[in-house]
């Protein structure tokens, strides 16, 4: 459903769209649909959106927007993100709220997990 005033869909750069997709499809379950061979849109993610082939990636330490997903379980997903290629790029750490971690995709964006769970007592 489109809402009026709304955040409606989110595009990123992938330097490597076959990577990208294969990692977000083994972490979050995400599916995609490509449309040539320069983009692939997904859903599943709680937000539609996309990724388009570029030579550049999204960084919020150059200033980029920081895409964030949410888990029940950070340490499973923190783990899942490294068996599927991604690398942490910010260990676990506290925040008012919860607690989050940041990860390199395999095309070189940066994104974040948080949860609101507690690990220490789950």
């Amino acid at each position: 459903m489109n809402n009026h005033n709304k955040i409606n869909y989110i595009e990123l750069p992938a330097q490597d769209l076959a990577a990208t997709k294969a990692f977000f499809h083994t972490v979050f379950q995400w599916q995609f649909s490509d449309f040539g061979n320069e983009y692939s849109a997904f859903s599943g993610a709680g937000l539609a959106g996309g990724f388009y082939l570029s030579k550049f990636c999204s960084n919020s330490q150059q200033g980029a927007c920081l895409v964030v997903i949410y888990s029940h379980d950070l340490a499973q997903t923190q783990a899942q993100i490294e068996q599927a290629g991604g690398r942490i790029s910010q260990p676990i750490f506290d925040f008012p709220g919860g607690q989050r971690f940041h990860f390199i995709e395999p095309s070189g964006n940066e994104l974040a997990v948080w949860s609101d769970q507690d690990l220490d007592n789950p």
